[in-house]
């Protein structure tokens, strides 16, 4: 009887919940963890950038060899290095190794899925479905990545839960990478249940890009812009400043963070929706922009439960121009050139930002800590503006 395989798209979605369920809890763990060990906000800062650093320059190498190589066997490597990572973070207590870790591991200081993983996952997305159902699939990656992110916030209280047992704090925050170290094994395990790719995307004389090379480009110096913008407000540096502005607890930023998640996720099908009605790039900026206001507006907030509020509106329509984004840049390229355009298009989200968190966590030290959500705020906007005008000619099939 021949083995049987589950499709492709179910494999990833459950691989990405797993994985954004362990960034969930991360994401707001991170500065928590790294203050407990004696650190301070620069030097939290630094390993922010350090990693998304890292993440950029591992995911361009992964999406250039997506193109000729078995997208499925880098799933399984890329999973081997978040256990790696985990179990690291979780070992040391030195500066300098995390430092190391950030930069080689999958550490993930920001709520959005921006990682090795994410070249390799659109490109087989894009792959096994048709123009016109290209956008629902993506909102649907995005929905069960971000309602599992949701869940991981959630879990971020777990160290409090665990002191309660008999665990020290330094102890149970180290148990919780620990975790994260199994959930990357749980990945693994999923990928490996894909059908393997019996046939390279393209030979290896081929390069990765051809004719979409120069509309590549170009998108890609746009998302740096957002990228490095969207670096001052990762969720790790965003966390520290709800810790040391307004004292939330850690339980009330789980929470916190669920409902932002939740809303952020529900936004997915939501973007598909109303991308059938005004078209891809429409609903990036038109969603984008008002997110980018509210961020400014949480910044110089005068209480806490305006600032929450105001966050929770940016939650809802921030991440709606992430599968739309996924899938117009699977649109407007050729199917051999999807790994390297996901790729080159996806590092502005590390890559770029990779400066911004170590510059806001110098803010956050000078005592300037409304600035860096105020530029970050402002940095979209121009983004966004510079998006619309640049590419509103620019239609995918579905809407020529």
């Amino acid at each position: 009887m021949p083995n049987q395989h589950p499709g492709p798209a179910t494999c990833l979605y459950a691989a990405r919940a797993v994985r954004d369920f362990g960034d969930g809890f991360v994401a707001v763990l991170l500065a928590v963890y790294l203050t407990e060990l004696g650190l301070g906000a620069f030097q939290v800062g630094v390993i922010a950038t350090i990693a998304l650093l890292g993440s950029a320059l591992m995911t361009i190498g992964i999406g250039l060899l997506g193109a000729s190589a078995g997208r499925r066997q880098l799933l399984l490597l890329a999973s081997a290095l978040m256990v790696a990572t985990g179990l690291a973070f979780a070992a040391s207590s030195s500066y300098a190794v995390l430092l190391l870790v950030a930069f080689v591991g999958t550490i993930n200081p920001t709520s959005g899925s921006v990682s090795i993983f994410v070249p390799l996952e659109h490109s087989l997305l894009a792959d096994s479905v048709a123009d016109s159902g290209r956008t629902r699939m993506f909102a649907i990656y995005g929905l069960v990545g971000a309602l599992a992110a949701a869940l991981g916030s959630l879990a971020a209280a777990s160290p409090e839960y665990l002191v309660y047992l008999g665990l020290t704090r330094l102890q149970a925050l180290k148990a919780m990478f620990l975790a994260y170290a199994a959930l990357g094994i749980a990945g693994g395990i999923i990928y490996r249940l894909m059908p393997a790719d019996h046939q390279p995307i393209v030979k290896k004389s081929e390069p990765p890009l051809g004719p979409s090379r120069p509309v590549v480009y170009r998108l890609a110096t746009l998302f740096s812009i957002d990228a490095f913008a969207g670096g001052f407000a990762v969720q790790s540096l965003l966390a520290l400043w709800l810790f040391s502005r307004f004292g939330l607890s850690l339980t009330a930023a789980g929470i916190f963070f669920f409902w932002s998640g939740v809303l952020a996720a529900f936004s997915f099908p939501a973007a598909a929706w109303l991308s059938r009605r005004i078209g891809l790039i429409n609903t990036m900026v038109y969603t984008h922009i008002p997110s980018s206001l509210c961020l400014i507006l949480a910044a110089i907030a005068p209480s806490l439960e305006l600032a929450l509020a105001l966050l929770l509106i940016r939650a809802a329509l921030s991440q709606m121009d992430v599968p739309t984004r996924s899938s117009y840049v699977m649109a407007i390229v050729t199917p051999p050139e999807r790994p390297a355009a996901a790729s080159i298009t996806s590092v502005p989200r590390s890559l770029a930002a990779a400066g911004s968190p170590a510059i806001a966590g110098a803010m956050f030290a000078a005592g300037l800590e409304a600035w860096p959500f105020v530029i970050c705020g402002a940095l979209k906007i121009l983004y966004d503006l510079a998006l619309l005008w640049t590419f509103r000619q620019v239609k995918p099939p579905e809407e020529r």
